[in-house]
């Protein structure tokens, strides 16, 4: 259990992810924007959202939206001025909330002045800011290293006669951050936007940042199947998590710790035991390590609860945990799941010990659109057309009420919206007692006003196949018992326990609510309570 009774607000707000391109239309190009923004944070302040964490929005040929960074200090026009953000800065902080900007320190755009000048020549200054290489003897890339996006990570540069890696794709050069100049400019493009304010920042493909020195070819992934993408034909072990890369993470964080109250969040894909060590040995690495188990572990209960138990048994002391139940690369929680069980992950996420993170829209259910083949625009897609891996389904434009586009835009968004937009959006269910954004602003309210839900201990109760129940506590606080049933059957929780009698606070069935139980609590599917247990 945490033993800070005055935790900072990143130790237990709620953060929410807004994808810019897709949150509001201000100008009615099809595209959303910072003003688009601004003109929703009131939605979001009563949501009771704390944090607002947003996608790119620098300059970028968009050749991945935006993770194709061509200058680090500006905004997209697609978005607004840089006057627009001081605008928007100002309103999400009068209003309470804090704002948090996505970094891409890996790699930049081809396009970007230091990829242009250090291409231009072998003798450029700028040449060993990014990773260069001769063919290898018998020619051909240097080594068996793979881009995320598909093919080979290595790009073939005739004026140079040299290859150059990217991780993702060819026009998103990695940075070489063995160069202490890469480190220092990129450190001074922290300060810059800490300079104007901002309270932190998500950094994207952490561990990636590093790679092996030797270059030493990649080992072959025994569990491959041809179903999944490509870049997993091969196991990453000298392309990404080097050891190195925690000494470049430590130097971010000291960066962050120039201005107080700030936050740093890293993207990790790994292992949980890998995870951990990204928080350093002194808790002096990244604030919160994105926790992401919630996103790929079976939606059974048994397994939920060894997977709680995993991630609280490794967090090293004093390390802040965090939960992702949904974000812009991975299928939504509503089409992962299915939407009579939404209610059910709202629960579990808003109950969990740690930083909750929500993905626009998976507050009314946003489900993933089916975008045709000829419209899909996310390069993941377009370059493994063959493995369904576009994840524009799970980036379609908000849906706020059932005007023309959902609200978004009066002209022609930049991806398809929901057929089902006219019934599923942010008005329809405001005024929806029943609803499932209802439910998420009962439960934020509830976890903000109880410090038993947002840094109180985690105690598991029991889980079996069809649910899993479990209480949270502090010491001098309220207790609560939260039971979720992950089945569409009736289940009983039964138990003789007599301190687990009390009230049911919030539950997805609303008819449920202040109610006094004692001994069994009656469920039906898809169906979860939260219990202010007897003192």
């Amino acid at each position: 259990m945490s033993k800070n009774i005055n935790p900072l607000w990143w130790q237990n707000g709620i953060i929410y992810q807004i994808y810019p391109r897709s949150y509001q239309d201000s100008n009615n190009d099809g595209l959303g924007d910072l003003q688009g923004i601004i003109s929703r944070l009131e939605y979001l302040h009563w949501l009771g959202i704390n944090a607002i964490w947003l996608s790119p929005i620098y300059p970028s040929p968009m050749k991945d939206f935006g993770y194709d960074i061509s200058n680090y200090t500006d905004i997209d026009p697609v978005f607004g001025t840089m006057a627009d953000f001081d605008l928007l800065l100002s309103a999400v902080h009068r209003m309470g909330m804090k704002l948090i900007l996505d970094f891409v320190p890996n790699h930049t755009s081809d396009q970007h002045p230091w990829f242009l000048a250090s291409k231009s020549s072998k003798e450029s200054p700028k040449r060993e800011w990014y990773i260069w290489h001769d063919p290898a003897p018998e020619g051909g890339p240097p080594n068996n290293w793979l881009s995320v996006f598909g093919g080979s990570g290595w790009e073939w540069d005739e004026h140079t006669g040299q290859y150059y890696y990217h991780g993702f794709l060819k026009e998103q050069p990695d940075l070489n951050w063995r160069n202490p100049e890469v480190q220092e400019n990129m450190f001074n493009i922290l300060r810059f936007w800490l300079d104007k304010g901002v309270d932190g920042f998500r950094v994207d493909v952490m561990w990636h940042m590093i790679k092996d020195a030797q270059f030493r070819d990649n080992p072959i992934n025994p569990g491959y199947r041809a179903e999944m993408p490509t870049y997993d034909r091969l196991l990453p072990v000298y392309s990404t998590d080097q050891p190195e890369v925690l000494d470049i993470v430590f130097k971010m964080r000291r960066v962050l710790d120039e201005y107080p109250e700030r936050v740093m969040i890293g993207e990790i894909y790994l292992p949980i035991q890998r995870l951990m060590i990204y928080y350093g040995d002194k808790n002096n690495g990244a604030h919160l390590p994105f926790n992401f188990l919630l996103l790929s572990v079976p939606w059974e209960p048994i397994k939920i609860a060894a997977a709680i138990a995993e991630y609280e048994g490794a967090l090293p002391p004093g390390g802040s945990p965090n939960w992702v139940m949904g974000n812009h690369d991975r299928p939504r929680i509503s089409s992962r799941i299915g939407s009579g069980q939404t209610k059910v992950a709202a629960m579990l996420l808003l109950t969990l010990r740690g930083i909750p993170t929500l993905y626009y829209g998976d507050e009314i259910g946003m489900r993933d659109v089916p975008i045709p083949f000829d419209e899909v625009q996310d390069p993941q897609g377009l370059n493994m057309p063959d493995k369904n891996l576009s994840r524009d389904p799970c980036r379609t434009p908000m849906q706020w009420n059932a005007e023309m586009n959902a609200g978004f835009s009066e002209s022609k968004p930049w991806l398809r919206i929901d057929k089902n937009y006219t019934l599923n959006n942010v008005d329809r269910q405001k005024a929806d007692h029943y609803s499932l954004l209802n439910l998420y602003r009962k439960l934020i309210r509830l976890r903000t006003e109880e410090p038993a839900l947002n840094i109180g201990r985690y105690i598991q109760v029991c889980a079996d196949d069809q649910a899993i129940s479990y209480i949270r506590e502090i010491e001098g606080s309220s207790r609560f018992l939260v039971v979720l049933n992950l089945s569409h059957r009736p289940y009983y929780f039964k138990t003789t326990q007599k301190t687990l009698s009390g009230r049911i606070e919030i539950s997805t069935l609303p008819e449920m609510e202040g109610m006094i139980t004692q001994g069994t609590i009656e469920l039906d599917g898809d169906q979860g309570v939260v219990m202010r247990l007897d003192q």
